[in-house]
């Protein structure tokens, strides 16, 4: 009995100790399986959580573009609504497209000092102050000829005055809108004509530069008239020759209507970029280009500006002007269209008012590249110029 239970003991011994050891393998399982749930769960490697990842970001990215597409139409329906309410602003307050045929209170270049024309390269030049009615002052730019440079260094403006009297003939130059007389291609124009033997009288309108007023076609051609009889008090028998660029066209033809209507013409008349009538020049404008085909485009943009008492009709004008006339528009014009210049021509042309003198129109073909305002950059222009006003004085043919 003792040999027998002595191995029963020694199995149930054997089997303790086996099962001691399995149960502590399934646990070291368990445990590792649970510490690799936990990092899969910390690294969001589930199945589950990857969709709804993505899911959160997709609608992440749709927010965005809804987002985006939500600020973009705002942005169009903001642009539509001002493209729309400009044309019944301009209509309800005109003095808005007044304001832009001017555009006087663009002053380019910025910080000069228009008392002194020497900080622009006119050494000869003397700045005088005018005044064509009470309370209102234009500031003029004197430029004799580049002869007398050494000359005129340290003169003041009597002897400016006394030289107009020279036997040098004069320009009168009206410049365009924006900007001032000290403008860089006004000034380099003044340079070449200067240093053709002219004195070149230039001025700011009243409202322009440092000119006291308030811009209209009627101050703007009064202050060119005042300006034109203070030269012709001094000038004696010189040839006085007026000069328009671009909106100074205008003022042009105006003043020397109204000269040759009281019987003292200027001895000829330079238009240069010239428009017909400043109604056809704002239809023309490259500004009016998203406008053009508005519904009601006269009547919301075109109207407000005859309202305003603002014509400048320089084809109507050239009916009425007896003196030599000479057009220069260069084809690239992007401003005033060359067609505008050279309809204006073929109405002049056949004008009575011309029969006694000549009517000249120069085109500048587009691959010069002198656009609006760069005709004085010609190397022509000296030639054109000497032929033109050298015989400037009436004649029976054109």
């Amino acid at each position: 009995m003792r040999k027998r239970t002595e191995p029963v003991a020694l199995e149930h011994e054997r089997c303790a100790a086996s099962g001691s050891s399995t149960s502590g393998s399934a646990a070291a399982v368990l445990d590792a399986d649970r510490s690799l749930q936990r990092n899969l769960c910390l690294a969001g490697k589930g199945p589950g959580e990857t969709r709804s990842a993505a899911d959160a970001d997709m609608k992440r990215a749709l927010g965005r573009r809804k987002g985006l597409w939500f600020r973009l139409r705002k942005i169009l329906l903001y642009v539509l609504g001002l493209y729309i309410a400009i044309p019944f602003l301009i209509k309800v307050f005109p003095g808005i497209q007044a304001k832009l045929i001017f555009l006087n209170f663009v002053r380019v270049p910025y910080f000069i000092d228009l008392k002194k024309p020497q900080d622009q390269g006119l050494n000869h030049t003397c700045n005088y102050y005018l005044h064509p009615e009470e309370d209102i002052t234009i500031g003029v730019w004197h430029t004799v000829p580049t002869v007398w440079w050494k000359t005129a260094q340290g003169k003041d403006q009597m002897w400016y005055e006394d030289a107009l009297a020279s036997s040098h003939p004069i320009i009168l130059y009206l410049h365009g809108n924006a900007g001032t007389r000290g403008g860089d291609h006004r000034v380099e124009l003044y340079k070449v004509l200067s240093s053709l033997g002219y004195h070149v009288v230039s001025f700011d309108y009243r409202g322009w530069g440092d000119s006291i007023g308030t811009p209209s076609e009627r101050g703007m051609t009064y202050d060119a008239l005042h300006v034109f009889d203070w030269i012709k008090a001094r000038s004696g028998d010189n040839p006085v020759y007026i000069w328009g660029h671009s909106l100074g066209t205008g003022v042009a033809t105006n003043l020397v209507r109204r000269l040759c209507e009281r019987e003292t013409p200027p001895d000829a008349l330079i238009l240069e970029s010239p428009f017909t009538n400043i109604r056809e020049e704002a239809k023309s404008h490259p500004f009016s280009v998203i406008y053009r085909y508005f519904p009601g485009f006269d009547w919301f943009f075109l109207d407000p500006i005859t309202s305003s008492g603002i014509k400048f009709a320089n084809d109507e004008n050239v009916k009425h002007i007896s003196c030599s006339l000479l057009i220069l528009h260069a084809e690239d014009d992007p401003v005033v269209p060359f067609q505008l210049g050279r309809k204006l021509y073929n109405i002049a042309a056949p004008s009575q008012s011309f029969r006694d003198f000549k009517v000249q129109f120069i085109p500048f073909h587009s691959d010069l590249g002198y656009r609006h305002k760069y005709i004085y950059k010609s190397p022509e222009l000296p030639r054109i110029l000497r032929e033109f006003l050298g015989n400037s004085e009436p004649e029976h043919q054109h």
